[in-house]
């Protein structure tokens, strides 16, 4: 066989995708009878709510040969809520077909297609479907081809030599050969066409089917034409000696998990391990059908069982594929399930649908014990109602979506962090700048190596790049920054492994703060279809969203409007355009990125985010007075950070805004603090006479060491004091503070609420080690060279998360096998390590002290046993698999 090659159909929704890969199938004698979307018979869309809606929700996999090829096809959904699961094939195509209706022609989510698979570099034929029903000429619609798409698409219906002097003009190497031959080789073309040099066009109908002598259907001439065409111009992409695998999609049949993925490189076999997991079977899809088979080599498609920690996007061994996603949603829901199913149940199952669409991006609210997803839209929100009620047999219902906001930054700052309590030291300066709109983070160094080691400047580098960063206006993701490492500081005896980590995210934080930052939200690219008596009330209803919109143009009875909105504008206004339209309406959407929030203030007033109490993301900095870690306020970091300020005058930095940022809470901070001490020398306070008054007052609650760096640098805080001016108000220093700091509290209920629940229970931690160690394929791998270093790896890294989660933690480690044990109890710093005695598991341990706990404590329990889990929700317990857990480790590295 000459070559694999792997084909996507993408389009529009009802452009034709699958009526044309069942068309290609038939044309090459896969199948026997060629099905109908309308009858709900096709080889493709087998899922039942697919055959309900008549369109298609999930890609699927068939294959043929022609010519010599083997032609592995994924008919690609092409509703735009679905636009992640047709995102996730993207990466694994050598050759795309984008369809393109002849009635619709090119509509706005088509464009927005034609550049997702210019991003991920695919050579890309355009095929003009339902050319039989045609209200314009193929002229025509190739005319608006090249003005909408491309200026180089080639129409590929014309003679031969006229065809290859237009491809000929797009190089100087392929001019010098026509000029010389008069035409381009087949080899040639085969390479311009993979350096997307040109564009092929063919026109055709996917549905024309002709009877043959014999009363035979006979594939469509168009789609004959297609099929030629992609087997001489197409070729597989780069492949390697090495093993190597790119998962575009995990699915579920019955209890079997199945890991759909091309090879990039190698080979893989049955019974071949990957990690942890071991290949049970291999499968070769063919719509419906499969066909079992020992071993895929590079190219191949296939669906694997037994990979049970492969993930949807994950690459896998050599394979080098790294495109950060075009499409995310951006709307987020709370999941309502019905009385009789609990939270946890709920979410439990929706980690099931999460791990075959990770878009959803499933999340458990722990405060609240609520499950959120985040969706595309409504249709995909439907979808997912009926899926839940499929396969789980129960309804669920959403709240009102929110917006997914995200923040960027409009001007540069430099951000400090230092993280220094005691035995530990680690110091971080970068460059924070804004970036390019839809570039996300980009991160870099500058630092020399005489500055900080390169295993430091990794670290560093490593928590810019993967850290979820958020922004301080809203705590939404952070985005479109460009943060350059650019100094900072270490220590021979202290700096400690995760030193790094806690300063870094400091460092960002602290830029953020002042750098101005800048609120982005989603915005739609809108198509409408409409009676042209509507025109006007679509139009001012667009401009009152904050919209903006092109000149009208209409097409007999009806006017198309082009325009782009924010989402938030958007979420209902369906219902109300079917009101004057009467419900002849016609809407496209499609994503038009992130931009500027068009109602900032109101948006940041509604979620309250106050980013200087954000435990988890802190903008202050820890530095060591006398052998006591204190927490300093960001707007002071500047003036006592340790590092050389290699940044100094460097006009890449907006030095007057971050002045101007940081005297702001400097001046918020002293009159925060002149009310507390107003309050503080109150009627009631006890009173001493006949002492002389300073006109200072202090600043309360602070080391004589950092209220010297706050005067020094801010001055200090002289104001009278109301009352008779010959006495002198003296009182308990400590105790006044104590009652600023209950005043706080009792002014914010959530942190009246969250002392309150503390008050009623003690919150324990009890984790099963070696469940987590073998969730874990580093620990696993360590584990199997040395069980103390694997075991000592888990408790550092545990050690570190209860500095932030706060809960009494207590790791397990079986050692019932051991004769003679009585069993052990050590204290690690922070954290409690129990071997268990002779005859007693983990599990019964664990089992135990849930049962002890279950009336008076909060008790979560990390494992990923079925029947420990079953026991320990018995007892009240909160049940988290170790991977699970595994993932709070990682993102918990502040």
């Amino acid at each position: 066989m000459r070559d694999k090659l792997t084909l996507g159909i993408v389009a529009h929704v009802d452009a034709g995708k699958t009526t044309l890969s069942e068309a290609m199938l038939y044309g090459a004698g896969v199948l026997k009878r060629h099905g109908s979307i309308d009858a709900g018979d096709t080889a493709l869309d087998t899922d039942e709510i697919e055959k309900r809606r008549g369109i298609t929700i999930y890609s699927r996999e068939a294959r043929f040969v022609w010519e010599d090829t083997m032609v592995q096809i994924i008919d690609t959904p092409g509703h735009v809520d679905f636009g992640t699961e047709m995102e996730r094939v993207l990466p694994v195509l050598d050759i795309a077909v984008l369809l393109v209706s002849a009635i619709s022609a090119i509509d706005e989510h088509t464009k927005t297609l034609f550049k997702m698979l210019s991003y991920y570099e695919i050579p890309v034929i355009i095929f003009v479907n339902k050319m039989d029903i045609a209200r314009v000429s193929a002229r025509e619609i190739f005319s608006e081809i090249r003005s909408e798409l491309s200026d180089e698409a080639v129409d590929f219906s014309a003679p031969e030599d006229k065809r290859d002097e237009e491809i000929a003009l797009s190089s100087e190497e392929l001019f010098k050969e026509f000029e010389e031959k008069r035409s381009l080789s087949e080899e040639s073309l085969r390479k311009a066409f993979s350096e997307r040099r040109f564009f092929p066009v063919l026109f055709g109908s996917a549905k024309s089917y002709e009877r043959s002598e014999d009363g035979r259907d006979m594939a469509p001439e168009g789609v004959i034409r297609l099929m030629d065409l992609i087997v001489t111009l197409g070729q597989s992409g780069p492949k390697t000696e090495e093993f190597g695998a790119y998962c575009y999609k995990v699915t579920r049949e019955g209890s079997t998990r199945l890991v759909h993925l091309k090879l990039t490189g190698g080979s893989l076999k049955v019974r071949e391990n990957i990690g942890d997991d071991k290949v049970t079977r291999i499968r070769l899809v063919n719509g419906d059908r499969f066909e079992s088979v020992p071993e895929i080599t590079a190219g191949d498609t296939a669906s694997v069982e037994g990979l049970s920690h492969v993930k949807a996007g994950q690459t896998i061994g050599q394979c080098r594929i790294e495109r950060k996603p075009l499409l995310e949603p951006v709307l987020s829901y709370r999941v309502l399930p019905p009385s009789d199913v609990s939270p946890e149940q709920l979410y439990d199952q929706l980690m099931i649908l999460g791990e075959e669409d990770p878009s959803l991006n499933v999340a458990w609210i722990e405060e609240s014990r609520e499950v959120h997803i985040r969706l595309m839209g409504q249709v995909q929100l439907s979808v997912i109602t009926e899926s839940i009620k499929n396969r789980f047999g129960y309804v669920v219902t959403f709240d009102a979506g929110r917006i997914m906001y995200k923040e960027t930054i409009g001007s540069s700052a430099e951000g400090i962090g230092h993280f220094e309590p005691l035995r530990h030291y680690a110091e971080v300066r970068l460059l924070i700048t804004p970036g390019e709109p839809g570039s996300g983070i980009e991160v870099d160094s500058e630092c020399p190596t005489d500055i900080l080691d390169r295993n430091y400047q990794q670290q560093i580098l490593s928590t810019l790049s993967g850290y979820r960063h958020k922004g301080v206006l809203t705590g939404s993701p952070l985005t479109d920054v460009h943060l350059t490492l650019v100094g900072g500081k270490s220590h021979n005896a202290h700096t400690m492994g995760g030193d790094f980590r806690k300063a870094t995210i400091r460092a960002v934080r602290q830029g953020l703060m002042k750098a101005c930052p800048v609120l982005l939200e989603p915005w739609y690219r809108v198509h409408l279809i409409i009676p042209s008596e509507a025109v006007g009330s679509a139009l001012n209803d667009l401009m009152q969203m904050g919209g903006s919109t092109g000149q009208p143009y209409s097409r007999g009875e009806r006017t198309e409007i082009d325009g782009e909105v924010p989402v938030s504008s958007f979420m209902e206004y369906s219902k109300r355009l079917m009101v004057y339209t009467r419900g002849t309406e016609n809407i496209e959407l499609s994503s038009a990125g992130y931009r500027p929030c068009h109602n900032t203030d109101q948006v940041v007033e509604e979620k309250g985010y106050d980013p200087v109490n954000d435990g988890r993301n802190p903008v202050s900095s820890v530095f060591c007075f006398h052998g006591v870690g204190e927490n300093v306020p960001w707007y002071m970091v500047d003036q006592i950070a340790r590092s050389e300020p290699v940044l100094k005058g460097d006009d890449r930095v907006d030095w007057e805004h971050s002045r101007e940022a940081v005297e702001k809470a400097a001046a918020e901070a002293e009159e925060i603090l002149e009310e507390k001490e107003q309050r503080l020398s109150g009627p009631g306070a006890m009173e001493k006479k006949g002492v002389k008054r300073s006109s200072y007052q202090g600043y309360s609650g602070m080391s004589p060491e950092l209220e010297e760096i706050f005067i020094r640098e801010f001055g200090e805080i002289k104001r009278p004091l109301a009352g008779d001016f010959s006495t002198e108000r003296n009182y308990d220093r400590e105790q006044n503070i104590k009652d600023a700091r209950e005043d706080y509290i009792m002014s914010h209920p959530a942190i009246k609420e969250k002392r309150r629940s503390e008050n009623k229970k003690d919150r324990y931690l009890i984790i099963d080690g070696y469940n987590v160690i073998h969730a874990s394929a580093e620990l696993a791998d360590l584990f199997r060279e040395n069980m103390d270093s694997a075991r000592n790896a888990l408790e550092d890294m545990v050690a570190n998360y209860q500095g932030f989660d706060r809960a009494e933690t207590i790791i397990v480690y079986d050692a019932y096998n051991r004769k003679n044990n009585a069993g052990r109890t050590l204290s690690r710093g922070n954290i409690t390590v129990v071997f268990t005695r002779e005859d007693q598991t983990a599990d019964a341990y664990i089992e135990k002290f849930t049962h002890d706990h279950r009336d008076r404590d909060s008790v979560r329990v990390v494992t990923s046993d079925n029947a420990e889990q079953t026991i320990a929700y018995g007892n009240g317990a909160v049940r988290v698999s170790s991977r699970e857990f595994l993932s709070e480790l990682k993102e918990a590295h502040i």
